[in-house]
């Protein structure tokens, strides 16, 4: 949980040189800092974390706690959202250096690293970030597709029975995927399109919901079978029948501190949805126990109402053809403009073209960017064919970027800011806790790619994977 909110909070692509201001003039329609006011507020920042970390890795958890079980999976879930809300609050602090309330603001978390450590700690910074939002893209592009097929395999399934393969590649449905996106990564300033992030939020809490509702029917329905034969039994095997049943900081505005607004919606933030990932994980693993699928969406613990089941994969796929362009953005601004300074003679790279499209109208292309950007979808579609494993794909991701952008920055960060003296008592406790989360990444990236080494030995290209 804790690398998709970094991830998403702190990795959009933000214009780097504001506006300037006339000397001795004023603007209430700017801010402090020249750019336009920010309106931003408590309320603002919590949604934005909310919708940010609820995403299709929710499905996941049901299998995640089975592995864990009852008492380690709820442990092991608090902890990091724990630890996710304590360098959040390090990580508010920093926005602005040297001060936290009255210092320069810094509008990404690359510039925070900058003005806090830099050096090579700013390019490390750059690799994890950017690292990230590849891994992540190629990650959509294996969740929507086997979304997709499971809606095929779900009509499959209705009308010729449960037992029936239904076995369906997942490579046309990745080209599909990869051609909307083609399409959309056209799109100039297409961080504008609000409407993008409302749908979006409004598919995920809609597929999560009834993942939600599902494992709660499953779980009703099993405990009136066990009161029914509770009853038929009689009481004297009451205690057997009770044992069996398994029960964004830059957008803030001044005033008040953005650092004190940003650590409040921290907290409500992780608190809402270390709530929701924990109905989904633990409903989800009552619901199935041991036999949880990676997926309870697409893995089909669920095959009734087969419309119902539809309906999430594809508020999933829906969800995920724009949530891979939030994630692409950054990718697609930050190789443009560094091309653009390196190359500003080249004609291919800076010269903007305008064509009259029908309904449209005007459209601006640049054939850098038409190539540039058709190029990376198709590398990331290409490589999610090679890797289209759920699981073992989720976990390499949210190892490889949780303990850099999560754990590591943020605690040197605070100690650089606060100075700290070495080998102080707080400074040995943040560096044990950093380390610690170091040995549970590194793990848990062993593990990860261990499953996929095991994975793409037994892999059948026409067996779908969830």
């Amino acid at each position: 949980m804790g690398k998709e909110m970094q991830s998403n909070m702190n990795s959009m692509y933000m214009e780097q040189v504001p506006e300037a201001i006339e000397a001795g003039k004023t603007n209430k329609n700017l801010d402090d800092d020249g750019r336009p006011i920010r309106t931003g507020t408590f309320v603002t920042a919590s949604a934005h974390i909310i919708t940010a970390v609820i995403g299709s890795g929710v499905l996941s958890l049901a299998f995640a706690i089975a592995q864990l079980g009852w008492v380690a999976g709820p442990a092991v879930l608090m902890a990091f959202s724990f630890i996710t809300y304590f360098t959040s609050t390090l990580l508010a602090d920093c926005y602005r250096a040297p001060d936290p309330i009255t210092g320069q603001r810094n509008y990404t978390y690359m510039d925070v690293v900058r003005a806090h450590l830099g050096g090579v700690k700013v390019q490390l910074c750059g690799i994890a970030q950017y690292g990230n939002l590849i891994g992540v893209t190629i990650g959509y592009t294996i969740t929507a597709s086997i979304s997709m097929v499971a809606v095929k395999r779900s009509n499959c399934f209705h009308k010729h029975g449960h037992d029936v393969k239904c076995s369906i590649s997942n490579y046309p449905f990745m080209i599909i995927f990869a051609t909307i996106q083609i399409v959309l990564s056209q799109i100039p300033n297409f961080h504008k399109l609000s409407w993008l992030s409302i749908l979006a939020a409004v598919m995920s809490f809609a597929y999560s919901s009834i993942g939600l509702g599902l494992s709660m029917a499953k779980i009703a329905d099993f405990v009136l079978v066990q009161m029914k034969i509770c009853f038929n039994l009689g009481i004297g095997y009451k205690f057997k029948c009770d044992k069996d049943m398994r029960v964004p900081m830059d957008t803030l505005r001044s005033h008040p501190p953005e650092n004190k607004v940003m650590k409040k919606a921290s907290l409500m933030g992780v608190s809402t949805t270390t709530m929701f990932y924990m109905l989904c994980g633990c409903l989800g693993y009552a619901a199935f126990g041991n036999n949880a699928p990676g997926n309870f969406l697409t893995g089909f613990g669920f095959y009734e109402p087969f419309w119902l089941i539809d309906l999430a994969n594809i508020c999933i796929a829906v969800h995920l053809v724009g949530a891979y362009q939030v994630f692409c953005q950054p990718i697609f601004g930050f190789v443009e403009a560094r091309c653009q300074a390196r190359w500003p003679e080249s004609k291919f790279i800076t010269s903007e073209h305008s064509i009259s499209l029908p309904f449209c109208g005007s459209y601006n292309f640049n054939f850098f960017r038409l190539v540039w950007r058709t190029a990376y979808v198709i590398v990331t579609a290409v490589f999610a064919m090679i890797f289209p494993f759920f699981n073992d794909f989720l976990g390499l991701i949210g190892a490889a970027s949780f303990y850099p952008l999560t754990v590591y920055f943020p605690i040197e960060m605070h100690i650089a800011q606060t100075k700290i003296p070495k080998y102080s008592f707080t400074w040995i406790w943040l560096k044990i806790l950093s380390w610690s989360c170091l040995v549970v990444s590194l793990v848990a990236a062993a593990g990860s790619i261990q499953g996929l080494a095991q994975d793409l030995r037994t892999y059948k290209p026409f067996k779908t994977m969830n």
